[in-house]
């Protein structure tokens, strides 16, 4: 039974991606779209082809890579920062309360927003687009942290003082352990705005990445090249996405959160 439950999902769902290909082919071809939309076919080869041709300076895996690794240092010093600015406002109601006015200043600005002051702190060079991501991903890694570390059981806690822990082992083994789901909830988001705001930062001023093949595709008219860029774009979004779910249930294993 929990085969043909799990089985169905499954079928609904590659016959919508079924679906949703036969009739981009069929617009592509008998329509007027037809003149500046290619066929899904066409966008398949040629994102193919460009694995071993370059566009550019680089094939279409090493611009892919190139982002990847901008996304891995900007997500990562806002997953740093944010869990320990998180878990810091969670855990001391005096840290709290010195960060959060201005922690609630800066949430509301989109990461984007801060390409044109980024650009004058720093230039058009590396250190601009880590800025963004990093500013992409840091509220949200920071709010989830907040939140596990302030809901953790109170009950629990007094019963681990009264059993004769310190402060330091409440933290480590009570607290900590029930943020961590939360954590990992707004390091999932964290990752997929990080993803979008390197696309965002190399349009402004890159020579590789995905979003600089998606520039270029639009500057010199090639749809091709502007949905390989897309097309590379979503199947590394998605890989990134299942292997932070991977990584949660292995760390998490005593609870089950919904995705």
């Amino acid at each position: 039974m929990r085969t043909r439950v799990g089985f169905l999902p499954l079928m609904v769902g590659a016959f919508a991606i079924f679906c949703f290909f036969a009739l981009w082919h069929v617009a592509s071809t008998t329509t007027t779209a037809a003149l500046f939309f290619p066929t899904p076919i066409e966008v398949l080869r040629y994102f193919f082809v460009s694995m071993t041709q370059k566009i550019g300076k680089y094939t279409l895996w090493m611009h892919t890579l190139h982002s990847l690794r901008r996304v891995a240092v900007g997500f990562g010093l806002s997953s740093l920062t944010g869990i320990i600015v998180g878990v810091a406002m969670g855990y001391s109601k005096t840290i709290n309360a010195a960060i959060r006015p201005l922690f609630n200043i800066i949430r509301p600005i989109p990461g984007l927003a801060w390409i044109p002051m980024a650009i004058l702190w720093f230039g058009i060079g590396e250190t601009t687009k880590y800025f963004i991501i990093f500013m992409g991903g840091f509220a949200n890694v920071v709010l989830n942290s907040y939140d596990g570390t302030s809901k953790a059981d109170p009950t629990l806690i007094k019963a681990a003082q009264l059993l004769g822990a310190n402060d330091v082992q409440v933290f480590f083994r009570i607290i900590l352990p029930s943020a961590t789901p939360y954590i990992f909830a707004g390091l999932q988001v964290s990752l997929s705005t990080s993803w979008m705001a390197v696309l965002a930062a190399e349009m402004i001023s890159s020579y590789e990445g995905a979003g600089w093949i998606i520039n270029m595709g639009m500057q010199t008219g090639n749809t091709l090249m502007i949905l390989t860029g897309m097309v590379a774009i979503a199947i590394v979004g998605f890989l990134l996405a299942n292997i932070m779910r991977v990584v949660e249930r292995s760390l998490c294993s005593w609870t089950i959160r919904g995705t």
